[in-house]
């Protein structure tokens, strides 16, 4: 007989199975059942501590993208920080990406929600530091870093793999920071 979980655990075992449940067959077939099913539990378990499905897809997206929170890289230089950043991203993220723009559209659309609103669930951006310490530093000027502009190699970056759903190559790093970037915030 497997050992009973509790706590932490169990609600470690029931957010792994709604995130597999949510990458293996999408936000338009994800059930609590389902979820449930693949946890080796029992309904009310679940819903002891979410009681619906939008719930459950929130709170497991939150859990994974705690598990999965990179490091602010801090090289000396804006363009390594971005890059290292960038690169981090790109050899971890891109399941998440995919699974949070492709197979979550049906919730964004029941929701009125983005990959935005989730992501921005209850951090700041993290990135932040990069530019705060590049400003410091005299290599960029405060006044051209909109929110846009400190988005904008990410947003790219996040394109490059919902076009291709596989890690971006190098020298598109590269030059999404040498000749979009930095030449906007210079």
């Amino acid at each position: 007989m497997p050992e009973r979980r509790r706590g932490a655990a169990l609600e470690k075992a029931l957010l792994d199975a709604a995130w597999e449940e949510l990458t293996a067959h999408g936000y338009a077939r994800f059930t609590m059942d389902a979820v449930v099913q693949r946890a080796g539990t029992s309904p009310p378990v679940l819903y002891r501590r979410w009681s619906d499905r939008d719930e459950l897809v929130r709170a497991a997206i939150a859990h994974v993208l705690e598990q999965s929170r990179v490091d602010i890289p801090d090289t000396g230089s804006l363009r390594e920080d971005v890059l290292t950043l960038m690169r981090t991203i790109n050899a971890t993220r891109v399941q998440l990406v995919t699974v949070m723009s492709v197979h979550l559209a049906g919730y964004y659309q029941e929701t009125g929600t983005g990959p935005g609103d989730l992501l921005a669930t209850g951090r700041e951006n993290a990135a932040d530091v990069l530019f705060d310490r590049a400003v410091d530093r005299g290599e960029i000027n405060p006044e051209h870093l909109s929110e846009r502009i400190k988005s904008l190699p990410f947003d790219l970056l996040r394109h490059e793999i919902l076009t291709t759903f596989a890690p971006v190559p190098d020298r598109l790093l590269e030059e999404i920071v040498d000749t979009i970037f930095l030449p906007l915030v210079r």
